[in-house]
């Protein structure tokens, strides 16, 4: 599923959101121009500041820095699609230093989460990069905030994909499903890379239960 924009209009300007996005999108621009210098520059830059669970002890700024990195253009685009949807919304009502502070929660939640199923199941070698943890925190807050919110999004049905209205609820609830059935089908091959299904299950989590402590329920929750 893809969102496309949702039907729920913030009150301030996102600068946060926005600065978030500026700043990962920098990155992976310098990332782009290691990858086309030479691959091996960019791997090594990956493991450098990426999270390699088996190096954490030794490397403890990759759980922060891992989450400003990015491994492709579908990657970054996901991501920051994701962010400028969902996340203007989540500032607005938690305030800008509030906010930071809650996405980096979300991304440490996102990446311990990950690092503990890596290092259960195999996968302690291989580096974790992306800011799709903290984001799925802020889809957590998201939905809990605004779970009557309308999201416009195009759904697969059968062969096509359909333009739909959906309550954040469901959007949001579906897409949550899908990360937890896909961390349960790629288990046995984390070891081999690929989506880290658990950061996003874990971040996710991190941010559905930490946004209680950053803005109290009221009435203005839709």
């Amino acid at each position: 599923m893809i969102p496309l924009k949702d039907v729920n209009p913030s009150h301030s300007f996102p600068v946060v959101n926005l600065t978030i996005i500026l700043l990962c999108s920098l990155i992976w621009l310098y990332e782009w121009s290691l990858l086309r210098e030479d691959p091996r520059l960019f791997e090594i830059f990956l493991r450098q500041w990426g999270l390699v669970p088996a190096e954490l002890t030794e490397k403890p700024h990759t759980l922060l820095t891992h989450m400003f990195l990015h491994g492709s253009w579908g990657h970054i685009i996901g991501n920051m699609w994701f962010l400028w949807v969902f996340g203007d919304n989540v500032e607005d009502k938690l305030g800008k230093f509030r906010y930071i502070i809650f996405y980096i929660l979300a991304g440490l939640g996102a990446a311990i989460t990950q690092t503990i199923i890596s290092l259960a199941f195999g996968g302690a070698n291989v580096p974790m990069v992306g800011a799709s943890g903290a984001i799925s925190g802020v889809l957590g807050a998201y939905m809990k905030m605004f779970p009557n919110a309308r999201v416009i999004a195009l759904v697969p049905v059968f062969f096509f994909l359909t333009l739909m209205e959906l309550p954040a609820l469901v959007f949001i609830g579906i897409w949550f499903f899908v990360q937890i059935l896909n961390g349960i089908i790629t288990l046995p091959f984390i070891g081999y890379g690929g989506v880290a299904w658990y950061a996003h299950i874990g971040g996710f989590l991190a941010g559905y239960y930490l946004v209680d402590l950053f803005y109290k329920r009221r009435d203005s929750y839709l």
